[in-house]
């Protein structure tokens, strides 16, 4: 049997048990660091599915290892699985309407299903190693909060990556696609001021106004922006105005910055340019100010020898294989959960993507069914994520695969509605079989493991940079 033939079917045996998962954890919609229900269950399939788990890992109570084999190459697989707040919206229904119960927070991102489908690639890699003892060993990490805490910044801070030799992963969109673009490196940073409260009109004089300062540094941080890199971003939030009294001077104040940067050492360059701007304010208006950095993750590292083995492994299984109830549910999608102005957007934007001359196409059956061409051109995303700590630490790959409707954003309700559906079911475990693909290419071709390792050390020096600081731990209350 072909190893094509032999995930196909590793998978398939698994399918049932493999949505189920899925499933269970898109009506868990369990936000960061408090993903409890979803841990136990994949504790449990995990273990009864014979690999050995261990969960807590760098402090988290909801992130866990599960391990079949040994020796190497070892062959991890990344997971998530952490919901959105207030995203909360009811499978396979192109309307807005939430789902049964009073649990707000919903899927939006499509996180029940890349947990799934990871989970999948690594039972099919165990199956593997069943018939091949010896050959290595398959890991695959849970890895929470994604969304708000980071959660693979601090497993690759304290070391818990450091065993992987090659690490994949994946993420539901609505394309089908290696991904060979970066991410921005962001830290999230609160400032606050401390200032004397006093009568507005009687004793003015008297007060410090901790809004005062609050509002130079959104002054300062807007005439910062004329001299940063032009892919830099940086945005705010007032968390706290001092109060709703116009006649007091306000006493304390407090603004949430983001500072993003395509490379970890630029952001840490700017972040330090903001922190003078803050303490002028402070200066200016005879406030205190401190500030604590809320989180932080690094820019995504995309391997070109992983990712050349992971298309492959795309084109080998093929795009997901929709019906036509898939395209009807497809178009209600497309047609019916926009707005007229969003759905001109929407066509335009896939015009480019796809050129006028398929329009037709595109419109009667809105569902990628193609795996886009392999094109490495610099792409920068606008986005971030903590898929980038991870390849600061171990060589790294994903792929995007089309679980939605062509045009859908992530974390929407429109994301959330599709994650439950037969659209989404498929499309995880084509992303399963093609990761499992890939992990077992790795297995018996050791050499490509050399590559790409090969590849990281010259690109990272082996040198990683947490922009989390030893001595600050998950925020799990929050």
């Amino acid at each position: 049997m072909d190893r094509k033939a032999f995930v196909e079917q590793a998978v398939e045996q698994k399918k049932e048990r493999i949505l189920s998962v899925s499933d269970q954890i898109f009506e868990f919609a369990e936000t960061g660091f408090h993903e409890f229900q979803t841990v136990s269950l994949y504790e449990k399939v995990l273990r009864e599915e014979g690999f050995e788990v261990t969960t807590g890992l760098a402090g988290m109570p909801t992130a866990f290892r599960a391990v079949y084999g040994e020796g190497k190459p070892v062959v991890g697989f990344l997971a998530e699985y952490d919901a959105l707040p207030e995203l909360s919206q009811k499978g396979g229904c192109p309307v807005r309407m939430a789902a049964e119960g009073d649990n707000p927070d919903g899927h939006g991102c499509g996180h029940n299903l890349l947990g799934a489908g990871a989970m999948a690639a690594a039972m099919a890699v165990k199956a593997y190693l069943e018939e091949h003892p010896g050959k290595g060993t398959v890991v695959l990490f849970g890895c929470p909060s994604e969304e708000k805490g980071n959660g693979k910044t601090l497993m690759a801070r304290d070391g818990v990556f450091d065993c992987l030799d090659v690490a994949f992963s994946w993420h539901p969109g609505d394309k089908n696609c290696a991904m060979t673009c970066s991410t921005l490196a962001n830290v999230s940073v609160f400032f606050r001021f401390k200032g004397v409260t006093s009568h507005a009109a009687a004793s003015p004089e008297q007060g410090r106004s901790a809004l005062d300062a609050a509002e130079l540094m959104s002054v300062g941080v807007n005439y910062l922006r004329e001299h940063i890199i032009p892919e830099a971003r940086i945005h705010y939030a007032y968390r706290d105005v001092g109060g709703i009294a116009p006649n007091v001077v306000q006493g304390h104040s407090c603004v949430h910055y983001f500072v993003r940067a395509p490379k970890s050492w630029q952001v840490q360059e700017i972040y330090k340019r903001v922190i003078d701007v803050a303490e002028g304010a402070a200066k200016m208006t005879g406030t205190e100010m401190t500030y604590e950095l809320y989180a932080g993750l690094s820019d995504y590292i995309p391997n070109h020898v992983l990712t050349g083995v992971l298309h492959e492994a795309m084109e080998t299984i093929g795009a997901p294989e929709f019906d036509e109830a898939d395209f009807e549910l497809a178009r209600k999608f497309f047609y019916e959960s926009a707005s007229p102005e969003e759905l001109e957007a929407k066509k335009a934007d896939l015009r480019k993507r796809y050129g006028a001359e398929r329009m037709e196409e595109i419109l009667e059956k809105p569902l990628d069914q193609w795996i886009a061409p392999l094109t490495w051109n610099g792409e920068l995303l606008s986005g971030s994520t903590d898929v980038g700590d991870a390849s600061y630490v171990v060589p790294t790959a994903q792929l995007n695969m089309a679980t939605a409707t062509l045009g859908t954003a992530s974390h929407t309700w429109q994301m959330t509605a599709h994650g439950n559906t037969e659209i989404a079911h498929k499309a995880m475990l084509a992303a399963g079989k093609a990761m499992a693909l890939a992990g077992i290419r790795m297995l018996e071709e050791p050499e490509l493991v050399k590559k790409a390792r090969e590849e990281w050390m010259e690109e990272t020096g082996g040198v990683y940079e947490c922009p989390i600081p030893a001595g600050i731990g998950p925020r799990l209350e929050e």
